[in-house]
């Protein structure tokens, strides 16, 4: 499979993941793009040991999370949205609240929803993790009635 080839087909997918994460669209662009270079970089020894899409998403998620280790060094800025700031439509206006209370997850709970998401196969999302599959069962189920407080509470 070619560098351009898988480019293409998870580029949007690593974007939403980053958002996931960082709430921000400047810094989920610069963490797609790290991912990709390392992608790029590293793609000659990939030995196909998993599914090209756990390397990528595992390589994705460890920039994600060196990036908020990185900025738990750093004075944190308000999280809250000026409302001029908010996007026009509603389903924009959803999708920011999406993404803002995926941010306020914990770490690991923030990969395995941003990679159900993505529609990546729980059986994948367990071996990215590390967890089994009933643990990923449940802890979605968990992770979709946190968020739908959240959103609840935000809407308020």
């Amino acid at each position: 499979m070619s560098f351009e080839t898988i480019y293409e087909a998870y580029n949007k997918k690593i974007f939403r993941l980053c958002m996931g994460y960082m709430n921000d669209h400047e810094q989920a662009r610069d963490l797609v793009q790290e991912t990709f270079l390392i992608v790029w970089e590293q793609l000659p020894k990939f030995r196909n040991e998993s599914a090209i899409s756990t390397w990528i998403y595992r390589i994705a998620v460890n920039n994600c999370l060196r990036q908020i280790e990185k900025e738990k060094r750093l004075p944190k800025g308000n999280l809250e949205t000026d409302k001029a700031d908010m996007p026009s439509t509603d389903i924009e206006q959803r999708m920011q609240l999406l993404y803002k209370s995926i941010a306020e997850l914990e770490e690991l709970d923030r990969i395995i929803i941003s990679l159900e998401l993505e529609d990546v196969r729980q059986a994948e999302i367990a071996q990215i993790t590390g967890l089994s599959e009933s643990n990923i069962r449940v802890r979605i189920h968990r992770i979709k009635d946190k968020l739908l407080k959240k959103i609840t509470r935000y809407e308020q």
